[in-house]
């Protein structure tokens, strides 16, 4: 059989370039998922991670005074330590006030310990010497030279501004950076978030306290998951795309390989008549597929390696600095992709010869007719089909109602199986019905020739059905998922900018100021008058209602007459009164209470609340609008720069969004790019079964061109059927992607936003429709030629 094996091998080299193919793209599939994913994650970690990327371990869950003892051992070891974390106090310069509570942090003593960015200065060289961050030194009127007091009292520090930084990660984002050593007289006060600490005597330093000491790459991931409301969003694409990877591979190489033993069912047969068994037949099969799954297992590592590090390198250049990390593969990503391509490619093959070696050799010379429906096996195949859509569709009801994601995973693999199982059934009766308006004998001919062999339909539909599924679902999940974090951001975030007075009234100038930074796309003034509210002070009141043009989300800013909507941060927790009374020039009114934020510190009412208070109301507030795609951190520092200078308080909405914007940007890179190389194989696979099914038919297109059809009308033919069946496929994919979409946000979405609509992006899936039917005719151009060239008599005589 050695001999057997290798003239089959030179044989048959041709048709095995299509399984090779197959295996290459799908090993590559699950490479480039690896890349993409890492990078991803590295881009969704940087913000956060970035305080802690120099350090060994981090020693969290500590107060102040134990965060300063950990620094005093660490200094003691050897070690570098420093606190994350920060106070607030006063802060002045030259006789003028910088702000009553401007953020202090702690700065890194050891430079492999600083994430922050140096702009423009030096680093302090000891005592006394501070940075302050760029944005913020921008809008407190500061710079490199000027000399500022921090603190009062006895507290009261002296020092000098020697530079300016750029802090990227908000998180842990301070206006003014200090040495620990003039910041811990404030640590009675201070929040501490962490200690990120350099060397290997984290465990000794923090002995004694009650903090947790764990490894830093540890910590950055749970910090992640937190921000992200306990949703780890990379196991999550990461479960999911490796998923599709393995589906999408199992598929398309079965598909190949059904299709390529089945052409080469004489064959064997003949050699079962001239004496090879069962075993034998099958031992060779399987080295055969042995040897082309290893030998096309290396080149897709190679080639995902390629197409990983390509693709990230797209992305990096489309989103922001720094969104996307490395695409680095893990050796044990490489060994499962080539596990997953020797496996995969074994079973493919083994699967559909013993089918084969089943049948009795002379059976097995005569025409394959197919896979008949109305025999005993059709009738189980169709059963079994019927059955796992079901439980797949009951595991899809489990994970939405369970919010399980491993859950919704096999669910959905579950019915989309079923559906490919039913493929023999299903696509021809859609084939048939796509093709019943069809006029012309080159066009009933294409209907035809689609339907009459079911299992080869089923087969050559089945890559671009994946495709077009995983397109649709995509696509109809992301617009989706966009569309209600949006609404849940403009709810949270009603406001882009606001500048609010809380004594003296704004300056005429300040509407003028607010507009003319780049970025502001629109900037209204809200009069308003100081009042004194029953158990919380004086507290501006707004006219609420001219802020109506700038606003994202009107809902919880615009009060009806009769209520006043107050800061959350102003009532008392759990504790929010259904009244109170509202007090302006001595003229004292009960107003229903509401809650919100998002403007700063005052109240809202409506315009005829606040004219039946009385008063003189003046320009207490300006409502700013940002422009889409601004550089938040400039904007928002020319706009504190202005609030500073007209006494009054910034509160900023579009940094948040911004970020969360950014995470959203990061994925849906990570998931087009994912896609692109599933679209890749689907298109790819439908290549190769409508090339491996035509030259499986070469002496049926010899009998119509004996019979008179010209060479014109046969490339017609075909070009028709692979168009109807591409037609059919995208439909069919269509359904099912918008069908799992639903369910995707059911289970997803619905943990960080209630009731999230299903939004059908129309514009994108009718590009989906027209470049599938556009693939499956470029699919079928290659093999229609070749059959074309064909002679009739030469076809004829094929086996």
């Amino acid at each position: 059989m050695r001999t057997v094996l290798l003239a089959s091998l030179r044989t048959h080299a041709r048709r095995y370039v299509a399984a090779a193919v197959a295996i290459v793209i799908g090993v590559s599939f699950v490479v480039v998922t690896s890349a993409l994913s890492a990078a991803t994650k590295d881009g969704l970690v940087a913000g956060v991670g970035l305080p802690y990327r120099g350090a060994d371990a981090v020693v969290s869950q500590l107060g102040a005074e134990d965060a300063d003892l950990v620094v005093r051992r660490a200094a003691a070891a050897g070690d570098s330590a420093v606190v994350l974390g920060s106070v607030t106090g006063p802060v002045t310069s030259a006789g003028r006030v910088v702000g009553q509570r401007v953020d202090l942090a702690a700065l890194a003593e050891d430079e492999a310990l600083r994430w922050q960015e140096l702009r423009a200065g030096r680093w302090p060289g000891g005592r006394d010497e501070v940075v302050a961050d760029v944005n913020d030194a921008k809008a407190a009127g500061l710079a490199v030279g000027d000399r500022v007091r921090i603190g009062a009292g006895g507290r009261a520090v002296e020092a000098e501004v020697v530079g300016l930084v750029d802090t990227p990660s908000a998180s842990s984002g301070a206006t003014l950076y200090l040495p620990w050593a003039d910041l811990r007289p404030w640590t009675s006060s201070m929040w501490v978030e962490a200690v990120a600490y350099a060397g290997d005597g984290a465990r000794a330093a923090a002995r004694g306290t009650s903090a947790r000491v764990q490894p830093a790459d540890e910590f950055v991931q749970e910090r992640q998951a937190e921000l992200t409301r306990e949703v780890d969003v990379i196991a999550i694409v990461l479960l999911v795309f490796a998923a599709i990877a393995l589906f999408v591979s199992v598929l398309v190489i079965a598909n190949t390989f059904s299709i390529l033993f089945a052409q080469r069912r004489r064959d064997l047969a003949l050699l079962r008549c001239v004496g090879a068994t069962r075993r034998q037949l099958l031992r060779s099969i399987r080295l055969e597929a042995l040897a082309l799954g290893a030998l096309s297992s290396g080149l897709g590592l190679v080639l995902g390696t390629v197409l990983g590090r390509v693709l990230v390198a797209v992305a990096r250049g489309r989103l922001a600095e720094g969104t996307m990390g490395e695409a680095a593969v893990s050796a044990q990503w490489y060994s499962a992709a080539f596990a997953v391509g020797l496996l995969v490619t074994v079973v493919a093959a083994w699967l559909p010869t013993r089918a084969v070696v089943r049948v009795s050799p002379l059976a097995a010379l005569r025409p394959d007719a197919g896979v008949d429906l109305r025999t005993g096996a059709g009738r189980l195949r169709t059963a079994g089909g019927a059955l796992v859509v079901l439980a797949g569709a009951a595991l899809l009801g489990v994970a939405i109602a369970t919010h399980s994601v491993g859950v919704m995973v096999a669910g959905g693999t579950l019915a989309f199986t079923g559906v490919v199982v039913l493929g023999p059934l299903l696509v021809p009766a859609l084939v048939r019905l796509a093709g019943a308006p069809l006029r012309g004998t080159t066009a009933r001919l294409a209907a035809g020739n689609a339907v009459r062999n079911p299992r080869r339909t089923a087969a050559t539909t089945a890559s671009l059905l994946i495709g077009v599924t995983l397109t649709t679902a995509v696509l109809t999940g992301l617009a989706s998922s966009r569309d209600a974090v949006a609404g849940d951001m403009d709810a949270a975030h009603p406001l882009d900018l606001a500048i609010t007075a809380v004594e003296d009234p704004l300056p005429d100038s300040v509407l003028a100021d607010v507009r003319s930074p780049l970025g502001v796309r629109d900037a209204v003034v809200l009069p308003g008058v100081v009042a004194r509210i029953e158990g919380i002070g004086r507290v501006p009141l707004l006219d609420a209602g001219a802020g109506a043009g700038v606003l994202r989300d009107e809902t919880v800013t615009r009060p009806r007459p009769g209520v006043i909507t107050l800061p959350q941060h102003l009532l008392a927790a759990g504790d929010e009164p259904r009244h109170v009374e509202v007090t302006v020039d001595g003229r004292t009114e009960r107003l229903r209470v509401s809650s919100g934020d998002g403007w700063g510190e005052a109240g809202l009412v409506a315009t005829a609340t606040l004219a039946s208070l009385g008063g003189d109301p003046l320009p207490r507030a300006v409502w700013a609008r940002a422009e889409d795609g601004v550089d938040v951190e400039d904007l928002t520092g020319d706009l504190g720069a202005i609030a500073v200078n007209s006494g009054a308080d910034l509160v900023d909405g579009l940094s948040e969004r911004a970020w969360v914007e950014l995470q959203l940007d990061v994925l849906t890179g990570a998931v087009v790019a994912l896609l692109g190389v599933a679209v890749a194989i689907a298109l790819i696979g439908i290549g190769n079964t409508l090339g491996l099914s035509v030259l499986e038919r070469a002496r049926e297109n010899a009998l119509l061109r004996a019979l008179g059809l010209t060479r014109r009308q046969l490339r017609r033919m075909l070009a028709a059927e692979a168009v109807l069946l591409s037609v059919v496929a995208t439909v069919l994919g269509t359904v099912i992607g918008v069908v799992f979409a639903w369910v995707a946000v059911r289970t997803l979405v619905d943990v960080a936003v209630d009731d999230a609509a299903v939004v059908l992006p129309w514009g994108q899936l009718l590009v989906v429709v027209l470049v599938a039917a556009a693939a499956g005719l470029l699919a079928g151009v290659l093999p229609s030629r070749r059959a074309a060239r064909v002679a009739p008599a030469a076809g004829l005589a094929l086996d």
